[in-house]
């Protein structure tokens, strides 16, 4: 099975794979968000981050590659009334932006190989205005042991080291490590191991 046909396989129900409310981390910055500006919301999937974001009054760009989520995003976005632009792309293939973003975020998108996440991740930095927000969260190694969602293979996982090593860098990058119990549907549902960056280029 292509990576297309499984994303459409896993989104192609009725129902919200990882149900429609915002990520709990994501949610949690709301106060970090500024009043207006541009976000892209990478490997957006149904849209419940993307949209989200627009409701905080963000003009919002929703990137994934599946057909089947964003029109499934689409109708979540009409629904919440709110307005999102969507882009069709293989995040891997993606032609990246230069200071374009007052906020990136990337929420549980390790579907990446290693050699694939690193230029990934040097995009989005740069993808990002001088002052610009970076949100990322995803799961660490201990959720091997949990097995509540994620992808189920080590090197797709994140640790703080990880994360410290590509976003250091930037003006601002503070980590957390920590385990939580996510209800995010039927796709993120039990104790996991998170780990979270805030980043301000």
């Amino acid at each position: 099975m292509s990576d297309l046909e499984r994303w459409e396989t896993r989104f192609g129900r009725e129902d919200y794979h990882f149900g429609t409310e915002p990520n709990a981390f994501l949610a949690a910055q709301a106060e970090r968000l500024p009043a207006s500006g541009r976000a892209l919301a990478i490997a957006d999937g149904e849209g419940r981050n993307g949209v989200w974001l627009a409701g905080q009054g963000l003009e919002v760009l929703s990137q994934d590659f599946s057909p089947a989520a964003q029109a499934k995003a689409r109708r979540l976005a009409e629904a919440r009334g709110v307005a999102l632009r969507f882009e069709r792309s293989d995040l891997r293939a993606r032609e990246w932006e230069d200071a374009e973003y007052d906020v990136v975020a990337g929420i549980f998108f390790q579907f990446l190989t290693p050699e694939e996440r690193a230029p990934v991740f040097a995009a989005m930095k740069r993808a990002l205005k001088p002052g610009g927000l970076l949100l990322i969260e995803g799961y660490g190694p201990r959720q091997m042991e949990y097995r509540t969602g994620g992808p189920g293979k080590l090197e797709h996982l994140y640790t703080p080291g990880l994360l410290r090593d590509a976003f250091g860098d930037m003006a601002q990058c503070d980590i957390r490590d920590h385990d939580a119990q996510v209800e995010e549907g039927a796709g993120h549902s039990g104790l996991s191991h998170l780990v979270d960056l805030v980043g301000v280029r």
